[in-house]
């Protein structure tokens, strides 16, 4: 199978704090990842070594076939799709809805009054269109909801027809409605043929659509369990990872996970899967 990403006992530390330690991780064409874990575990530094915005200090990081730290950033940029918060946080909210989709074309996030060809903006067009903000094209994007906003920093990560796309918590802040919009947006993307890879960091895993594959569970800095999804997103792993007992499974295609009743939970701290 063609490898996308490859890792290798990847460090990445912050002074003398180790963010990420010894990771390793190997996905493959085809398929569609979600990370999960507690806050802390290391979830987006490990996306951001895979986008190319952070090298490891140790170890070696390869995504697409360039190794990250000898690769130009702003190459790797147009064939990895991102779209976070923090990318949110630095869109000016005067931008207005069309220019914030199509500046990333330009790996940018503010508009100098580039020319765009004929076919950028058709893309950007026909992005705006499948995730229902055509009618916002003239919007500020700081007039948005959280809701549009999301909807609009995906179309974006697409602007470039990306090989891999990350969303980092895409469905952070939104309400029901505007979560299950963006769920059903996901499982589109991911059933689409010639799609990219998707891989979904979040830490509720009610937001994981049918379309996901396979999952990666962290704790602590490390990948705890990896592999098809229905063999990582048991109560014993994510046990593991959050530190209490819980339990997981899957109904009508969607995941979820709670704690275990304190009634059923007897005098031990067991795990059921």
């Amino acid at each position: 199978m063609e490898t996308v990403v490859d890792l290798a006992d990847v460090t990445v530390a912050r002074g003398n704090t180790r963010i990420l330690k010894s990771v390793s991780w190997t996905t493959h064409v085809g398929e569609h990842w979600v990370i999960v874990g507690p806050n802390g575990a290391g979830k987006t530094t490990l996306v951001r070594v895979i986008s190319g915005r952070e090298a490891p200090v140790s170890g070696t990081a390869s995504v697409l076939g360039a190794r990250i730290g000898s690769h130009d950033p702003a190459e790797l940029s147009t064939r990895v799709g991102f779209a976070s918060q923090s990318l949110a946080q630095r869109i000016p909210g005067s931008e207005k809805v069309r220019s914030v989709i199509l500046t990333a074309a330009w790996g940018q996030s503010v508009s100098y009054h580039e020319d765009y060809e004929d076919a950028d903006t058709g893309r950007a067009d026909d992005l705006m269109a499948v995730f229902g903000v055509s009618g916002l094209t003239d919007r500020r994007f700081g007039t948005l909801s959280e809701g549009e906003r999301q909807r609009v920093l995906l179309a974006r990560a697409l602007m470039t027809d990306p090989e891999i796309l990350i969303l980092d918590e895409p469905t952070a802040g939104l309400d029901l409605g505007a979560r299950e919009l963006l769920v059903g947006a996901l499982n589109e993307i991911a059933g689409h043929e010639g799609s990219p890879q998707l891989v979904l960091v979040t830490h509720q895993i009610e937001e994981i659509a049918p379309g996901f594959t396979h999952a990666a569970v962290m704790s602590d800095g490390r990948i705890v369990a990896a592999g098809p999804i229905e063999e990582i997103l048991t109560g014993v792993t994510l046990s593991r990872a959050f530190g209490l007992p819980l339990t997981a499974g899957r109904t009508d295609g969607r995941w979820w996970a709670h704690g275990i009743d304190a009634p059923h939970q007897g005098t031990g701290s067991r795990t059921v899967s």
